[in-house]
């Protein structure tokens, strides 16, 4: 699975992403810092990676749309840095990655992990 961390997380989640196995990337090595989400989604749907954020926007662009992906990752706790959170985002690609793979929002904080399949719809 290859995840692409998004401009509101730290390039210190590649490193720690890669020592769990999978593959992964920060935006910021891929394209435009500034660029709108729309433009992330749109790439990782293109090359088949999840999105890994703390920004609320991706979820609401999934709901918006209806779209069947890209899976979004979605962090809810005050620290975001990969010290802090690791080992409950490392359990959740584990224990998510089939719904990840057919196209999913997991909404992670400290309390619980959930995870929505796409499309959204209420």
């Amino acid at each position: 699975m290859k995840l692409v961390v998004d401009m509101s997380l730290s390039p210190q989640w590649v490193t720690t992403l890669r020592e769990a196995g999978w593959e992964a990337e920060h935006w910021s090595a891929i394209g435009d810092p500034r660029a709108a989400d729309r433009e992330i989604m749109d790439w990782a749907v293109a090359h088949e990676a999840v999105v890994f954020t703390h920004d609320l926007d991706f979820g609401s662009l999934l709901a918006l749309t209806r779209s069947k992906g890209p899976s979004v990752i979605q962090v809810r706790t005050q620290d975001v840095t990969p010290s802090a959170i690791s080992f409950l985002v490392v359990n959740a690609l584990r224990r998510f990655q089939a719904e990840l793979e057919e196209g999913a929002l997991i909404i992670l904080d400290e309390g619980r992990s959930r995870a929505r399949i796409l499309p959204l719809v209420h």
